[in-house]
């Protein structure tokens, strides 16, 4: 079973670049975010022609989240976090794939610090990590996968002192970041890449960031110890971020026994 985390920024611009990684890379779930569509617009006419089903819970020209898996397709089991009912950010969605419960995030980016914001971000990470929990005590096999604009170390981003003040390396974000962590959760690539000081997974447009990898690590797959136990292996497909107008984040998967 290999399961991936792809921030498509924007389906519809970047429809050729996802059938293009499905046909190639052939995962078998897919978890997409930042749609930046609105449900209606969803090409899923496009996506059931590259062999897959879709759950989706999008928004128009913002967020949005997607899980897609070849064959039947996923089976639904939520849209959106539990904790607060008056949330309109499509940013979160959870379905089940044969034994699997599988989760599509897109965490807040939170800048600037200091402003709404990023209390808005600390808040609902802090809600995932109330429902994480929950899942845990399910005792099956879950990945929460997708773009959690959270860099977890010092060492996955391309300058610690260029990007300090930038809410993804916050004490405050790391600090609930380990929290989820520490509930049980595995972190998929730095298990199966320790050592790598440019595990990236983001490269800015601007300032030819792809051109210096000069990258960040944000896209993580975290696994419950049920799925940490069948784990495989885990990589980024760089590949993609180099094409002919790509996201600006490169595809994360980890492979795991049936």
């Amino acid at each position: 079973m290999k399961i991936a985390s792809f921030n498509i920024n924007g389906i519809r611009a970047r429809l050729p670049r996802l059938v293009e990684w499905l046909d190639r890379e052939k995962p078998d779930v897919a978890c997409l975010q930042e749609l930046k569509c609105a449900d209606e617009s969803l090409p899923i006419a496009d996506i059931e022609a590259a062999g897959y089903g879709a759950v989706w819970h999008g928004q128009k020209g913002f967020n949005g989240v997607a899980i897609l898996s070849r064959g039947d397709g996923p089976k639904l089991r939520r849209v959106g976090l539990p904790g607060d009912p008056d949330d309109s950010h499509s940013r979160y969605i959870e379905a089940e794939v044969g034994d699997f419960i599988v989760a599509s995030i897109y965490l807040p980016n939170g800048n600037p610090v200091g402003t709404e914001k990023f209390d808005y971000k600390l808040r609902w990470m802090d809600r995932l990590r109330e429902h994480a929990a929950e899942l845990l005590e399910l005792e099956r096999p879950v990945v929460l996968a997708g773009d959690w604009n959270v860099v977890p170390e010092d060492r996955d981003v391309f300058s610690a002192k260029a990007t300090q003040h930038d809410a993804l390396l916050q004490p405050q974000t790391r600090e609930m970041w380990r929290r989820i962590l520490a509930q049980g959760w595995t972190d998929a690539l730095r298990a199966f890449h320790p050592d790598d000081p440019r595990l990236y997974t983001f490269w800015d447009y601007t300032a030819g960031c792809w051109q210096r990898d000069a990258g960040f690590r944000i896209d993580h797959l975290l696994c419950s110890p049920e799925a940490a136990d069948r784990l495989r292996g885990s990589e980024v497909d760089r590949w993609a971020r180099g094409e002919e107008k790509a996201s600006d984040h490169a595809p994360t998967w980890v492979e795991l026994a049936d």
